[in-house]
């Protein structure tokens, strides 16, 4: 029963070793496309795609910290465990956050 629990938590913690290099290519989408609306805002005219981008890749960024941390404590469980539900809940409120900016901006409500 125990060895099944420490490979149930060694499987939980794994999600942090995907989150980690997700989060930082997200970062790099955000600022690739943050860089694109820069240059074609003269000829869209302004928005604020840029601004909410900046935004998400910063949710992206507190992803890839805390699950960095998870990875790098695991001798703290309770750290390490928190550290990845909070890596997962960025990760996730990021990326529902990109979509969303590329949708509304598709749409020109942006």
């Amino acid at each position: 029963m125990a060895q099944q629990d420490d490979s149930r938590i060694d499987e939980q913690r794994t999600l942090s070793k995907h989150i980690l290099p997700s989060s930082g290519t997200m970062v790099g989408v955000c600022a690739t496309l943050i860089g694109l609306v820069k240059l074609a805002e003269p000829h869209i005219g302004p928005s604020r795609v840029d601004e909410y981008a900046a935004l998400a890749s910063m949710l992206f960024l507190a992803s890839a910290i805390a699950s960095y941390i998870s990875i790098r404590h695991p001798d703290r469980a309770w750290l390490s465990e928190r550290c990845e539900i909070v890596a997962d809940q960025c990760f996730l409120a990021g990326l529902i956050g990109i979509a969303g900016i590329t949708l509304f901006f598709a749409y020109e409500v942006i």
